[in-house]
């Protein structure tokens, strides 16, 4: 009777250990089944014995799960060891791992699991525990420390689990993320459908597919997954993911309203919220996405990245001052970010502040160089800061501050080496010295032949330099007779087109266009037939191209300036032009060309005041551009501020004398230099009958 009510006992501490143990069957059971003999009393009190050993472990066990004291670990492995030494029992020996495990003596759970195996292959429990143990191993593991033999082992005993256990779902999503380890897609997805197949709503399942066909560039194949799923379960996480894919695949509305669906089942976490504000900032949607953003705040009020993203916002809508003071609100969470520094530097140059945007990125180059480990490779964000000081001393026409900082760039390694020989290339050009550049363009070429990106930098500036036929012979060298010569063929469009060789650019231009295969290609073609058709004045095929580039695009910055600076520039559908024109602004609102094209069509509608404050706003980004200062001296002339207009003329004829041989426009520094003669000579004649020439 003692020895029935031990047993009694013990099948009821199997059952409170979990599914691992309600597997494995007491060695008793297991010889009856196979038919092997009844023990001898002898060996029956023996196995008594062995149970009560057994029943103390498990109790010891269960006290060491509460507590977690180590005196209760060292009971329940002296009495697991005691019922082990008198019965081999395969169950005994994967309690005792277990608790080699739990009290982290890894190395003796291995061993006793592995016992547990030899005696029982089918030990499902023994199998269960080792995965555990190398999936845990593998988070205190390096890279380079036999991670792969790790995750090698723990696939072994995953597929084994799935073999004796099909329904365990949670070792099966162990198993597909390792498999994504290892590189082995086929399986990752096989397993995964296995998992939906008969739990069509598994959270795990549905995240790791859709990610999978996420990184696989497959994100129909992820919405599929995930759209009917996330319906039928109402689930937030499932609505949050079918977000990340319609995002993913460009469909921002489709992201928008699954974003919206998640946060109206989960409002106050945060993670659903971020993902509508991205969806809306990528449609266009800047207003809506700052109200999330603000919700945001108040929910993660010390979170630095809310008002980070708030100020990038109020900087692209050109609200400068609510973009700083978020920008301040984000250095105060994060006083020492990188990316809340890059921005600092960004909103002052968007403010035409230069000397303060370089001083924030040379501290910030300083502070990185100080952290930086003697012999170590540099980290990226210098690369990203060099790059950005180039370009501010650049825009701040300190040509020569600028050549220092991409030279300095070009020493981080061989990716910034190459990136800062082509920005240093082309500060050459901007600054003018266009001989220079295309020195140092052919010598880089030189000691990189194969490098196409040179050739192509090569040939650009030859065309720049109105060397025509050199460029566009060293283009057509480049025509593989592949997909590849789509973007040659775009290369010599445009430097036909700059050299007013139209018929050939226009050849060019519908190669490239036969090529292109998805819409954001052809976008890019028929923006440049556009350009190819208006310098040939003929503004009817011209707009048929940029309405076919819209209707892919509505937002192209590119495509909006120059339609509407087509249609202002011959006066004509002015309302139009400027609606275009403003939401080129919007998109890019510290671009001197698109600023300019804004108040020069103003000009033209004679609203003066406005034309004045953009075209203004437009030399702060350009000072260089001669063009720009034309049309501001236009606005003055026509204010009556001659002498404001003769300085910004003559200052506009200089720059046009400085200008690239392939943008010298003869015919406008011809106009220029008679409107010069004109204003100095009404100057002279008002000063001659005693007027005073307005300043």
């Amino acid at each position: 009777m003692k020895t029935q009510r031990i047993g009694t006992i013990l099948a009821i501490a199997f059952c409170a250990t979990g599914a691992a143990a309600q597997t494995v069957a007491p060695a008793s059971q297991a010889s009856k089944s196979a038919g092997a003999p009844l023990y001898s009393q002898a060996d029956q009190s023996k196995r008594a014995e062995a149970y009560t050993d057994f029943m103390l472990g498990h109790l010891a066990e269960q006290q060491f799960d509460e507590t977690g004291k180590s005196e209760l670990a060292s009971q329940a492995i002296e009495y697991y060891q005691k019922a082990h030494a008198l019965d081999s029992d395969a169950a005994i020996t994967e309690r005792l791992a277990e608790v080699y495990a739990a009290s982290q003596r890894t190395d003796e759970a291995i061993r006793q699991a592995k016992s547990a195996l030899e005696q029982d292959p089918d030990n499902l429990a023994a199998h269960r525990l080792l995965a555990r143990i190398y999936i845990h191993n593998l988070g205190d593991m390096n890279p380079d420390s036999g991670q792969k033999e790790m995750i090698s082992l723990a696939v072994e005993q995953l597929k084994a689990v799935q073999r004796l256990d099909p329904t365990d779902v949670e070792s099966q999503l162990w198993l597909a993320h390792l498999y994504g380890f290892q590189n082995k897609p086929q399986q990752t997805e096989q397993v995964l459908r296995g998992i939906l197949s008969h739990s069509a709503d598994n959270e795990g399942a549905l995240e790791q597919l859709s990610q999978l066909y996420l990184d696989e560039g497959r994100p129909q194949d992820a919405i599929s997954v995930l759209k009917n799923a996330a319906s039928s379960s109402n689930s937030a996480a499932l609505y949050d993911l079918l977000g990340t894919a319609y995002a993913k695949s460009n469909n921002f509305p489709g992201a928008e309203e699954a974003f919206q669906r998640a946060v109206t089942l989960e409002p106050d976490e945060a993670s659903h919220r971020k993902g509508l504000a991205q969806a809306l900032l990528s449609d266009h949607k800047y207003e809506q996405a700052l109200s999330q953003y603000e919700r945001l705040t108040k929910i993660e009020p010390d979170n630095p990245e809310n008002y980070l993203r708030m100020s990038q916002i109020y900087r692209h809508l050109n609200q400068l001052d609510k973009s700083e003071n978020n920008l301040m609100q984000a250095k105060k969470y994060a006083p020492g970010s990188l990316e809340v520094l890059y921005n600092e530097a960004l909103l002052y140059e968007a403010q035409a502040r230069y000397k303060d945007a370089i001083q924030v990125l040379s501290d910030a180059i300083a502070g990185v160089k100080a952290q930086q480990q003697e012999g170590q490779p540099a980290p990226n964000a210098l690369t990203i800061l060099y790059e950005q000081l180039g370009m501010a001393y650049r825009q701040s026409g300190d040509f020569s501050s600028a050549e220092r900082s991409f030279e300095d760039m070009q020493q981080l390694g061989p990716a910034s080496q190459k990136r800062g020989e082509l920005l240093l290339i082309d500060t050459y050009r901007t600054s003018g010295d266009i001989k220079r550049a295309i020195a140092e363009a052919e010598k880089a070429r030189t000691a990189d032949p194969a490098d196409q990106s040179l050739a192509v930098t090569y040939a650009m500036l030859l065309g720049d330099n109105g060397q025509t036929d050199d460029a566009t012979k060293v283009l057509r060298s480049l025509i593989h007779g592949n997909q590849t010569d789509r973007e040659t063929y775009l290369d010599l469009a445009q430097i036909e087109e700059r050299g007013k060789r139209y018929a050939d650019a226009q050849t060019d231009a519908n190669k490239a266009l036969s090529m292109s295969q998805d819409d954001s290609d052809k976008e890019t073609v028929w923006f440049l037939l556009g350009s190819i058709y208006d310098g040939q004045k003929q503004y009817d095929q011209a707009e048929q191209m940029f309405r076919k580039a819209l209707a892919i695009n509505p937002h192209d910055a590119m495509v909006l300036n120059y339609y509407g600076y087509m249609l202002a520039d011959r006066g004509i559908r002015l309302d139009e032009a400027i609606t275009m024109i403003r939401s080129a602004v919007v998109e890019d609102p510290t671009n001197g060309a698109y600023l300019d094209s804004l108040g020069w069509a103003y000009y033209k509608q004679g609203n003066l005041a406005e034309a004045q404050q953009y075209l203004q706003q437009a030399v702060s980004h350009s000072a260089n551009d001669p063009t720009v200062l034309g049309h501001l001296g236009e606005v003055y002339a026509k204010l009556g501020q001659t002498g404001r207009a003769e300085q910004t003329w003559e200052k506009a004829l200089v720059y046009w004398h400085k200008a690239l041989p392939a943008d010298y426009e003869a015919e406008k520094v011809s106009d220029l230099v008679t409107k010069l003669k004109n204003l100095k000579r009404h100057r002279v004649a008002e000063k001659s009958v005693g007027g005073d020439p307005k300043p």
